[in-house]
């Protein structure tokens, strides 16, 4: 099989150690990057067609980035002279999926609502930022969503945008979600059986929101539909140094980043498609 040349490599390491950005965030990045690698380097079909499916391997738990590179693959099998038009046709696909998921929530929203989210997530942010230039009333509560802290990012671009937002620890979400008048999450996955795949801390958060009887928002495009059987998919784990754990024998720190999430504590799944209430089918 041919070898990656050093570009490639650095593009897959790239998408491999990125555990700031969500999984939208890193599909765009790394369509980006395949231009990039296109325009610079012209590799060959077979060497392109390797770091595609080294690519689609890599982030298991993220299935957006697997489902936009097999489009690409299917567009390549047919023509394997259109790779640069097959990428660039994906990325805006998926960006575009992303601004209409923002417009279906935004025309669902309360008046001045108090929005409680967890983690980063690049539909969620389109929503916000609709938001604000549209003018609307809102706050957030964001939890920090350790150990990555993805959190951060976007308190700091509300914080650009003049809008008010209270940062909290994962562990005071059962304690802010009375406070918030619902909870609105990105997702990673969306399994064939209902359930969703989520930054670890979705779970608790959405069992608090269930039992404050507050409504619980999934933005999820059909990029983040997996066909796998849910016991076969992978929950990405993370080096353990990131817990800071003290050292003992006994002592075995784990960092898992994802959790799967039942539909029966979903309120409404929004896509591109449409706003459609779990477990029915979108509206079309």
């Amino acid at each position: 099989m041919q070898e990656l040349d050093e570009r490639a490599e650095s593009l897959l390491a790239g998408l491999q150690t990125d555990f700031q950005s969500g999984a939208t965030q890193l599909a765009l990045n790394t369509l980006n990057q395949l231009l990039s690698y296109l325009d610079d380097v012209e590799p060959e079909g077979e060497t392109f067609l390797r770091l595609l499916a080294e690519l689609r391997a890599a982030r298991p738990s993220m299935i957006v980035i697997g489902n936009a590179l097999s489009m690409i693959e299917e567009q390549l099998a047919t023509d394997p002279q259109v790779a640069r038009q097959a990428v660039i046709q994906t990325r805006d696909q998926l960006a575009n999926a992303t601004r209409t998921i923002a417009r279906h929530a935004s025309d669902h929203l309360p008046g001045a609502p108090v929005i409680l989210t967890h983690s980063a997530s690049s539909a969620v942010l389109a929503l916000f930022r609709i938001m604000a230039e549209q003018g609307q009333t809102f706050s957030v509560i964001c939890t920090q969503s350790s150990p990555g802290f993805e959190g951060h990012s976007l308190a700091r671009a509300l914080n650009e945008l003049a809008i008010p937002i209270i940062l909290i620890t994962d562990a005071q979400m059962g304690l802010f979600v009375p406070q918030a008048d619902l909870v609105i999450t990105g997702c990673d996955t969306w399994l064939t059986d209902g359930h969703f795949i989520n930054k670890s801390g979705t779970y608790l958060l959405a069992l608090a929101a269930h039992d404050a009887r507050k409504p619980l928002w999934v933005l999820a495009d059909s990029f983040r539909n997996s066909d796998a059987e849910p016991g076969s998919v992978e929950l990405e784990e993370m080096p353990a140094e990131e817990l800071n754990a003290p050292a003992g024998d006994w002592i075995t720190p784990r960092n898992i980043y994802f959790e799967r999430v039942p539909h029966t504590l979903v309120s409404k799944r929004i896509s591109e498609l449409g706003v459609f209430s779990c477990p029915a089918e979108p509206r079309r």
